[in-house]
């Protein structure tokens, strides 16, 4: 049996950590810092997620025999490069791996050098504004632009003109976002339906988890500001056997065979950030760790014991696992604060309804223990997940989770799934 320390806060890690609490091989399991719903499973602890000294010695006094990391920042910071010569198993990959996702220039080369599809696209630097401009003028519209580092789900802009284009791609590299935006790529846009894929590997094997939607616009209808995410349905109902093929030969594959090539230490979790175009996929981008609130729904469909598999993974015997997947359909929706994703008010007291059947349960993201009283900390607050005979059943149950609950300004999206409804009537 193992103890366990899961990094993060959110939504994602309170599923997990329901998951990995429900093992029989976890012992003991810790969340830094965790939430009021890690709390519920397992014993919160106040630690930096990206101070690996004090996370060591943590691990070291507490007998801690693994570390699974949720959110990107310490993968990307080079947490498993720390731990590596400990006895200590860290479920995420190395410094260098990260940067399939900490680098979308770095993400793009791979994919050129390993021929996975993806869009054409070229990477400026400050200095290169004006031939940036240029290469604008020369695309068709829309224009993506893509901050080249880490910018929390909020780097990616699709702009309808050139000129705006050109005003947006000079204030990312005037630090709109920061250093995330130190290179801006510019991107071919592709037209299509967008979805997600997941595997768990150790760099040379893998399995598949179950694939899902999330939803990024803060408005009904795909609209407005992309946000972290305002929901997530699994399964995905155009992912048909045909599909699944074609994404394994032409992109999952072609990744951990890439992977295992260069030679890049990776145990975790890879996330392929697809879009259909015509009957072709494309990858949009690598994550190298979990999506959120995809894991919301993901996690819930595994029956699988979630910390035997990753024994498997580091064990390398992922190639003698069966995946035992529940059939049922599932959906989250993601209740957050008035004003999300700019500006909005914090400490509003959250009332939970008393009772949840079974095929219910909310995630907690941005909330807070404020002296027994469960109150907003953040501008994603909790999801709402559902089990559901299909989509439209499950999106329904997680809308009626989502009334149940209160808190001042509270929003949500009503139609997160239903451009798939119709898909269910093929």
């Amino acid at each position: 049996m193992y103890n366990i320390l899961l990094l993060g806060s959110g939504g994602r890690e309170h599923a997990i950590a329901q998951k990995v609490s429900e093992s029989p091989l976890c012992n003991q399991l810790f969340t830094a810092p965790g939430n009021p719903g890690t709390a519920q499973v397992g014993t919160n602890v106040s630690l930096d997620i990206v101070d690996f000294f004090k996370i060591e010695d943590y691990c070291k006094k507490h007998n801690i025999h693994w570390v699974i990391v949720g959110p990107e920042q310490p993968l990307v910071e080079g947490i498993y490069d720390y731990f590596k010569e400990s006895p200590i198993r860290v479920f995420g990959p190395s410094k260098e791996a990260s940067l399939l996702e900490g680098s979308k220039t770095f993400a793009n080369d791979f994919m050129a050098k390993y021929n996975i599809p993806t869009g054409a696209s070229k990477t400026f630097t400050f200095d290169q504004i004006e031939e940036g401009k240029q290469f604008i003028d020369d695309q068709s519209i829309p224009i993506v632009l893509k901050a080249d580092g880490l910018a929390a789900g909020k780097g990616v802009l699709i702009i309808q003109s050139k000129e705006e284009a050109k005003e947006e791609f000079e204030k990312m590299l005037k630090g709109k976002f920061g250093d995330a935006s130190r290179q801006v790529v510019v991107e071919t846009f592709l037209d299509g339906v967008e979805f997600s894929v997941f595997a768990m590997t150790n760099g040379k094997e893998y399995i598949l988890l179950p694939e899902a939607k999330d939803y990024k616009r803060i408005g009904e209808g795909d609209v407005g500001l992309n946000t972290g995410g305002m929901g997530a349905v699994s399964p995905v109902p155009f992912f048909d056997e045909a599909l699944k093929t074609k994404v394994i030969e032409k992109i999952v594959s072609p990744t951990i065979n890439g992977i295992n090539e260069e030679g890049f230490d990776y145990y975790g979790f890879v996330f392929f950030g697809l879009i259909l175009v015509g009957n072709e996929p494309y990858v949009i981008e690598y994550n190298v760790r979990m999506g959120d609130p995809e894991t919301e729904v993901v996690f819930p469909r595994i029956d699988s014991d979630i910390i035997s598999l990753m024994e498997s993974c580091f064990e390398h015997r992922l190639n003698t696992v069966e995946l035992s997947t529940n059939l049922a359909s599932a959906s989250t929706v993601m209740l957050v604060s008035g004003g999300y994703p700019e500006t909005y008010e914090k400490n509003k007291l959250i009332t939970m309804p008393p009772n949840v059947n079974k095929n219910q349960q909310y995630f907690f993201a941005g909330t807070k223990n404020d002296k027994g009283e469960l109150r907003t900390n953040g501008g994603r607050v909790i999801a709402c997940t559902a089990f559901g005979n299909d989509i439209q059943d499950a999106v329904l149950k997680s809308n009626e989770m989502a009334e149940l609950v209160d808190f001042e300004a509270k929003y949500y999206r009503k139609d997160i799934g239903q451009d798939l409804f119709n898909y269910l009537k093929k």
